[in-house]
């Protein structure tokens, strides 16, 4: 547990936090000077912010309280406002695929670290789960970028994170029914899950958005196909994420969730920035949150008649940490790889019943043209063998043979 109480800090009130618009357009990064990580935390933090504001758009259409509402719309123009400095971070000469590149890793490193700091057995099966399927993205997405771009990911990612087949992407593509998850108990759930569910839901959340909004900017058809169809399994991801949250959580006490998330992370990330400028960043970020979780506090008083503390945890839990996880990776890769959904549990895809809806399902959007594949095949037919970056073979013998993209994997 960290020292860090938020509450114990004064922050910045709300009402003094608005930025004019020079603060708000940072100087880009370097994209070639850029550490993977860093970037990494900024994806993070934008999808954090998006999910702020768009959590707030949805509580104020559904809150009949104009003098509550303004207080909403206070904080979510900060919020707004927090979210277009760090988006404004990326520089204009890095490609849509490249960005992608980080999205992925992202979703490999802190799914994996999520995955094993997390108390409650189904939500760490669920975060392993998907895991998998994040970790064939990156794949798909930089055998692409090798083979239209010349530019080989392992550089991007650092050599941290590596580069091979999880399970199948074609295996992805499950009946929608069972992408719905059980939801923990917000009353007795460790904070941590707390934390951690909301936090996966976020930035989830945000590779759906990116490439529900730039898939189509790609300039060949494979490629926005590519796009399009591992958009429709962040959807899935989106869906199995989301399920895991208390439907049972007030809007105010939801409210209070998300601002301990932010500074939860934003503390976090303080913590462990090299770079210089990002870190100052995170420190006003974080200054600015504890403002708006004080102001969450005092709306779930007034209008609750609730104390933070029945909500939530004063001193922050474990802090994150967002660093390499090949080991991790590979044993869930080891353990899982043909692991399949039945309604809200897990089954290997080869004991589904040969009539279950998610055969039907792969049979109805597969068909004959899958873009997942078809890159793979294509680069394999272009170079004689797929793009990988691996410190040595995959622990699953299906996956190891580079000639030939494996279609079998996860599928029964």
């Amino acid at each position: 547990m960290s020292s860090f109480n938020p509450f114990d800090e004064k922050g910045i009130p709300v009402e003094k936090q608005a930025e004019d618009w020079k603060k708000l357009t940072p100087i880009p990064y370097a994209k070639d000077q850029i550490d993977p990580y860093t970037k990494t935390r900024i994806i993070l933090m934008n999808g954090i912010e998006v999910e702020a504001a768009l959590f707030a758009h949805q509580f104020h259409r559904n809150c009949t309280d104009n003098d509550l509402r303004r207080e909403l719309a206070m904080t979510r123009r900060i919020e707004q406002q927090q979210q277009k400095m760090i988006n404004w971070l990326p520089p204009a000469d890095e490609s849509v695929l490249e960005m992608a590149i980080g999205y992925e890793q992202l979703a490999v490193d802190l799914t994996a670290w999520l995955a094993q700091n997390e108390p409650d057995d189904y939500v760490k099966q669920a975060m392993d789960f998907a895991l998998l399927e994040d970790f064939d993205h990156l794949y798909r997405y930089a055998d692409l970028l090798e083979m239209d771009k010349g530019i080989k990911a392992e550089e991007l990612v650092g050599g941290y994170t590596e580069i091979m087949p999880g399970r199948p992407t074609i295996a992805h593509h499950r009946h929608p029914f069972d992408t719905v998850n059980r939801p923990i108990d917000s009353k007795t759930a460790d904070i941590q899950t707390k934390l951690n569910t909301m936090i996966i839901v976020a930035g989830e959340q945000q590779t759906m958005n990116f490439y529900m909004n730039v898939g189509n900017r790609y300039p060949d058809g494979l490629g926005r196909s590519l796009y399009l169809e591992i958009g429709m399994v962040e959807e899935q991801h989106v869906t199995h994420y989301g399920g895991l949250l208390d439907p049972n959580c007030t809007w105010l006490e939801n409210l209070l969730l998300h601002d301990y998330v932010e500074a939860y992370l934003y503390y976090s990330f303080y913590r462990e920035e090299k770079n210089e400028i990002i870190k100052l960043l995170w420190e006003e970020q974080l200054q600015k949150e504890i403002g708006h979780l004080h102001k969450a506090a005092e709306l779930l008083k007034k209008y609750e008649k609730k104390e933070w503390n029945e909500v939530v945890d004063g001193h922050f839990p474990k802090l994150l940490h967002l660093t390499s996880n090949k080991e991790y990776v590979r044993d869930v890769l080891a353990k899982q790889a043909n692991l399949g959904k039945k309604g809200e549990d897990y089954e290997d895809s080869s004991k589904l019943p040969k009539d279950y809806r998610f055969f039907k399902y792969q049979e109805m959007v597969n068909g004959d043209y899958v873009p997942s594949h078809e890159v793979i095949e294509k680069y394999i037919d272009k170079n004689g063998e797929d793009y990988r970056y691996e410190d040595k073979e995959s622990p699953v013998k299906a996956l190891r043979d580079r000639k030939h993209d494996n279609t079998e994997v996860g599928r029964g």
